[in-house]
């Protein structure tokens, strides 16, 4: 028997921690002195002690420590694998918001802006594999949208998802509004998008869709992301990709265990880590905002693009200056010149000094 003091030593533990566990029942000690109340613990121990340490300094919740220390090695190993990509998952959230917080407080006041509208066109095609089309796109006045739905209600997800925001293409944004206002109004937005789609998918597990859309205030675009969906912005004759993939190869690739290239053919390249789900809990999106320049093209597309046409090619249509219906009917083409593996969905839109 090894006495608490000895036991913290060789598990890594302190003994303010063991008392903790003993008396949330994740580490019990083996005998409890009767008079002195002083415990003690056996050597076998050490190793489910050591265990906890460990998980403790991966920021695991101690009731998920317990579920982990009761499983066999390998669905122990499964259970460590799916939270540390919850934290990766976490840790890109908080890195983008990070990221958008120091350009927004350290950009430059904004002079006034020349009176700007969009122009747009928006399409969405089956492909030629696919037996339906489980994505939506939609293009109005203010918003832009790409939804890619998957499982069994795939189809009603998305469209439920894009549904639920088309409210913002009717309200009117003030172009001066603060930032925090707008990105604000775009999060409560997806909060209803989110019970619109556990509505549509009946709660079935496995459905859900990605969401990308732009709301545009009349001198700005509030970017609201999640999943694989894409956004980029061609500006200046520069093609640029504003979305961030949740996907777990993304998320390997960003810790450096993938190369880009090795990820172009990873077998699960197409597992998401984010989505609006049909059931259980649905992860937060990404949100930013983007200030607009006369001259500026973004794209909006599924995964049915962007997996299969190369980005020099996608950049070679955008740059073309063809009208932005011209340019979707081009792009969803050449996802069908590529063997149209999945559904396609593409909206245009170009931001044009008002008549």
């Amino acid at each position: 028997m090894l006495t608490i003091g000895a036991f913290a030593e060789a598990s890594r533990l302190s003994p303010k921690a063991l008392r903790l566990y003993d008396e949330l029942d994740l580490l019990r000690p083996a005998r409890v002195d009767p008079d002195t109340g002083y415990r003690y613990y056996a050597v076998e121990q050490v190793e489910r002690a050591r265990l906890v340490a460990w998980l403790r300094r991966l920021g695991m919740p101690l009731a998920r420590i317990r579920t982990v220390c009761a499983l066999e090695p390998a669905a122990a190993a499964r259970e460590i694998r799916a939270h540390w990509a919850e934290v990766e998952a976490e840790t890109a959230v908080r890195r983008d918001l990070a990221a958008f917080l120091v350009h927004h407080l350290s950009a430059e006041p904004r002079k006034d802006p020349a009176m700007l509208e969009l122009r747009y066109f928006a399409h969405s095609d089956p492909g030629h594999v696919r037996p339906a089309n489980q994505d939506t796109a939609y293009a109005g006045p203010r918003l832009l949208a790409v939804a890619d739905g998957f499982g069994p209600a795939g189809a009603p997800a998305s469209g439920a998802a894009v549904e639920a925001l088309r409210f913002l293409d009717t309200q009117e944004v003030p172009q001066e509004v603060p930032a925090g206002t707008v990105l604000n109004l775009l999060d409560d937005a997806v909060r209803g998008a989110t019970e619109a789609v556990r509505d549509a998918a009946g709660g079935t597990e496995g459905a859900g869709t990605t969401l990308t859309a732009l709301l545009w205030t009349g001198s700005r675009l509030a970017l609201v992301h999640i999943g694989d969906s894409r956004a980029y912005l061609l500006r200046d004759g520069n093609l640029a990709l504003i979305t961030h993939d949740h996907t777990l190869v993304r998320s390997m690739v960003d810790e450096g265990r993938l190369s880009p290239q090795e990820a172009a053919s990873h077998p699960q390249r197409a597992l998401l880590l984010k989505a609006l789900t049909g059931g259980g809990a649905s992860a937060a999106p990404d949100l930013r905002l983007h200030d607009a320049r006369p001259g500026d093209r973004y794209l909006l597309c599924s995964d049915g693009l962007s997996a299969v046409v190369p980005e020099d090619l996608i950049h070679g249509v955008l740059a073309s200056r063809r009208s932005p219906d011209e340019a979707v009917h081009a792009l969803v083409a050449a996802a069908n010149g590529a063997g149209g593996p999945d559904n396609v969905s593409c909206v245009v839109a170009d931001v044009v000094e008002a008549p």
